[in-house]
């Protein structure tokens, strides 16, 4: 499942989401976000405008298709180093 933005000047705009030929790719719209709309189970004729996200679920390598290559963002995770010195107490032999 994910979110698909449809930026000003996208193929998409101006389409009904059967223009989008998304189902070809297995994919589904479930929610259509418009502004402050939320648009659940959008018909098949709606027509997409810019800013407009969709709510999609199907394969993830379809749908990571439809992301210009230039915009896709890789994840860069911030590793920190361990703290490996243990600290012991002088006195463990007193423990019970």
């Amino acid at each position: 499942m994910t979110e698909i933005y449809v930026p000003e000047g996208s193929k998409f705009v101006g389409q009904t989401i059967t223009e989008t030929k998304l189902w070809e790719n297995d994919v589904n719209v479930l929610t259509l976000y418009r502004g402050n709309k939320v648009i659940p189970n959008p018909k098949e004729t709606r027509l997409l405008e810019p800013g407009d996200k969709l709510l999609c679920f199907g394969k993830m390598e379809a749908m990571r298709d439809l992301i210009p290559a230039r915009t896709r963002r890789k994840r860069s995770p911030v590793v920190q180093e361990l703290d490996t010195q243990v600290e012991t107490t002088a006195d463990s032999s007193t423990r019970a």
